[in-house]
């Protein structure tokens, strides 16, 4: 069942959605070399209830904690642990929100210290990614645009697009429907209409799009070992143009300062 949101959802999502924003901002301000993803979900839950809401993962299909945070070659899912983050590491923080009955979603991937050009290369393709998959989230185009913008942009800058992992629908519930893959063919798949609130969120691999699940049975990791970047925003589909209800300005604004 697909949910098309009214304005007062819509602006609902933006509030959580702008939430997660600004708990990515205050992860940001912290992590450094030695810090351990630990660290990170201790700012980000307290930060969280401090305005009210409630974190969107913690206890999610029995998940323990509030973000998920996957380094290096972990994918997504990562569970947050007392390991220091070493200089030149990676890490993807997703994180989600429960404020006034709707969620709020959206990830970065964060260089750690000093990381070699060949991984911001990947990191900044990724993002690219993800922003040319939004311009596809327009009223009368399909499921299959977004994806297809984003594996295209991906492959040819010579990285595997993870295809068992997908964005997903957004709302009163975490995970809605449709199911949004980061590859696909133009032309095919759900028309898309306005008031569609999307989490579209590219998981892009260094090398091999192959993964598979690690020990923990949450994190993915890929299976040539190789760095994955992931980043995601939530997007609302527009007559004319996507809507991003999600942020990366505070977390960009903090990068630039540091």
């Amino acid at each position: 069942m697909v949910y098309y949101k009214s304005e007062e959802e819509v602006e609902l999502i933006r509030k959580s959605s702008l939430l997660v924003g600004k708990t990515l901002a205050e992860v940001a301000k912290v992590l450094e070399p030695g810090k351990s993803t630990d660290d990170l979900d201790k700012v980000a839950e307290e930060f969280i209830r401090d305005h009210g809401a409630v974190p969107g993962f913690k206890g999610y299909n029995g998940f323990p904690k509030t973000l998920c945070t996957s380094v290096n070659n972990a994918v997504v899912h990562g569970i947050p642990n007392s390991v220091p983050l070493k200089d030149g590491d990676i890490v993807s923080v997703d994180c989600g929100v429960l404020w006034d009955g709707f969620y709020g979603d959206s990830a970065f991937t964060f260089e750690v210290g000093n990381v070699s050009k060949t991984i911001t290369q990947l990191l900044k393709v990724t993002k690219e990614s993800l922003m040319l998959g939004i311009e596809q989230a327009v009223e009368g185009h399909r499921l299959g645009d977004i994806g297809y913008a984003i594996q295209s942009h991906a492959e040819k800058n010579g990285y595997g697009v993870v295809r068992e992992l997908v964005g997903h629908g957004l709302g009163r519930n975490l995970h809605e429907a449709p199911e949004v893959p980061n590859y696909g063919k133009r032309g095919t798949g759900m028309l898309l209409k306005s008031g569609l609130v999307l989490a579209i969120e590219p998981m892009i691999n260094m090398g091999s799009r192959r993964v598979k699940e690690a020990p923990d049975r949450w994190t993915i990791i890929t299976q040539d070992n190789l760095p994955s970047a992931h980043f995601e925003h939530t997007v609302l589909v527009g007559k004319e143009k996507a809507e991003v209800l999600s942020t990366f300005e505070y977390v960009e604004e903090v990068l630039k300062n540091k």
